[in-house]
Order: structure tokens, then C-alpha cells, then sequence
């Protein structure tokens, strides 16, 4: 019996540079007229075979607001564009990345001026990069210049859309360094940015513990220590907060024995 060939051939995912076109009518009565302009678009295949799609800038940078649609609309409004991709899309990519890249080392050996320089490069090509916005703000922050800070903080509320899970570490970073600057509702802000895409993350709810404790909330900082304690039972810095805020009479026996559940056994 002859043996039939393989045909479960895994295809590759849809990635690169698609465009579309846009009709639109110029002038009016006899004068009118259709114009057809390219619209290029970064497109990427997800892992439910739906298909994000994301505006590519005057710079050649993905950029902007994403969208998500189907494979059907992808082959019926969107036609490829591999050569634009390899020759101009991906090496302005790259460069953005290395400009990043750039910037987060100089930041932290404390280059800040460096930092600044490179981010502001960045931005020049991508004013929306949420990257080069979060950098730049601390580095900011780590020089003390809280009012070009809050400009950025203005900024990142208004980036809202273009936030990906990735950027959760990037929330939490920025929260850390304005509750070290003191701004501590900006902080909260973006603590609970943070906790939008990782609600199971201990370290979080004891960072936004720390914030509502300077802010005088004790019940709402011994209710993130209760979720980090459940989220991980027997964490260290928690339990030494909550036995802290014993000592210090800021909670009661009751709120004491809430927890008692989730030490380890002496």
C-alpha cells in the first residue's frame, strides 16, 4: 500500500506592508473630479487568523491607531506591497528601534540629556511611539523636571489607543517613578493601566499599596496587599507591610486575621 503524502503543510503567517486605495472627489459642479490615493497599511496575521492592520506614517512608521479585520476584507481591499516593505518599511523599522534602543541604554547609565536627544529623535519619525513617549517622560522624572513630566503624562493619556500589553512593564515603571517624584495620583493612574493587562500581578498591587498608604488610604492600600497576599501567599513584603501597618495601629485584628490565611506556617 503506497503511502499518501503529507498535506498538513503549516502556511506562513500574513506579515508586512498591504496597501489600500482611497477615492475622493475634488471640486464641485463641473469642476468635480475623483482622485485615487495609496493608503499604505503594516499588517500582521494574529493567532485566531484575524488580521491587525495599522496606519503607516509620512516616515514609513507603523504608526497610529490599529484596526482588526478579517482575511476575506484583507484580500478583497488590501493588495501587497513586498518590495515597499524590504526596501523602505522595514530599514526605517530598524532604525527606530536602534534610536530606541539608544535612548533606554543612555537612560539608564543616567545620560539623560543623551536619553532626551535620542527619544526626540525617535519621536520626530513617530510622535505616537508609546516607546519613546514613556523614555523620554522619565527621563523627565529622573531629573526632576516635573513639569516637562506632566506635559508627557498629558501626552501618554492621550496614546491611549495605541497601548499593547507589552507595554505593561512600561505602565509600571512610569508609576514607580511618579510616586518617587511625589506626583502620586498620576501614579495611580497608571499602576491601573497596568493592572488592565496583568490583574494577577503581585508586585503591582503592592506598588499601588505603597501609593494609597503616602496618599492616606488605608483601606484601599490594605486591599491591594489582600489581592498580592491571595496572589501569592506568603509574600514576603507583604506580609512585613501588613504586620507594619499593625504596629502602627492602621488596621484592626479583624483586617489582621483577613490575611493570617495567606502566611506560611511558622
Amino acid at each position: 500500500m503506497s503511502q499518501q503524502p503529507h498535506t498538513d503543510i503549516r502556511k506562513e503567517k500574513i506579515y508586512g506592508v498591504f496597501s489600500s486605495q482611497e477615492i475622493k472627489k475634488v471640486g464641485t459642479g463641473t469642476t468635480t473630479r475623483k482622485t485615487v490615493s495609496k493608503i499604505f497599511w503594516f499588517v500582521e496575521e494574529n493567532p485566531d487568523g484575524s488580521i491587525t492592520v495599522q496606519p503607516i506614517n509620512a516616515n514609513h512608521i507603523p504608526t497610529g491607531a490599529k484596526k482588526i479585520i478579517d482575511q476575506e476584507e484583507l484580500l478583497q481591499k488590501y493588495a501587497p506591497e513586498p518590495e515597499f516593505y524590504t526596501s523602505t518599511v522595514y530599514p526605517k523599522m530598524r532604525a527606530l528601534e536602534d534610536k530606541l534602543d539608544n535612548a533606554d541604554n543612555s537612560r539608564k547609565r543616567g545620560e539623560n540629556f543623551s536619553a532626551e536627544f535620542e527619544y526626540n529623535n525617535a519621536l520626530a519619525v513617530d510622535t505616537a511611539n508609546v516607546r519613546a513617549n514613556f523614555g523620554i517622560g522619565l527621563a523627565y522624572l529622573e531629573r526632576g523636571d516635573e513639569a516637562k513630566a506632566n506635559n508627557i503624562f498629558e501626552r501618554l493619556i492621550n496614546l491611549e489607543g495605541a497601548y499593547e500589553p507589552q507595554h505593561k512593564h512600561l505602565f509600571n515603571e512610569f508609576g514607580i517613578n511618579l510616586r518617587k517624584s511625589k506626583l502620586l495620583d498620576q501614579s495611580i493612574i497608571y499602576y491601573k493601566k497596568a493592572l488592565d493587562f496583568n490583574k494577577t500581578d503581585e508586585n503591582l498591587h503592592l506598588n499601588m499599596a505603597r501609593v494609597y498608604l503616602e496618599l492616606k488610604n488605608i483601606e484601599l492600600c490594605f486591599d491591594h496587599l489582600t489581592k498580592a497576599l491571595e496572589l501569592c501567599p506568603g509574600n514576603e513584603l507583604a506580609i512585613k507591610f501588613t504586620d507594619w501597618l499593625q504596629a502602627k495601629k492602621l488596621i484592626t485584628p479583624e483586617q489582621t486575621n483577613r490575611v493570617a490565611a495567606f502566611r506560611k506556617p511558622q
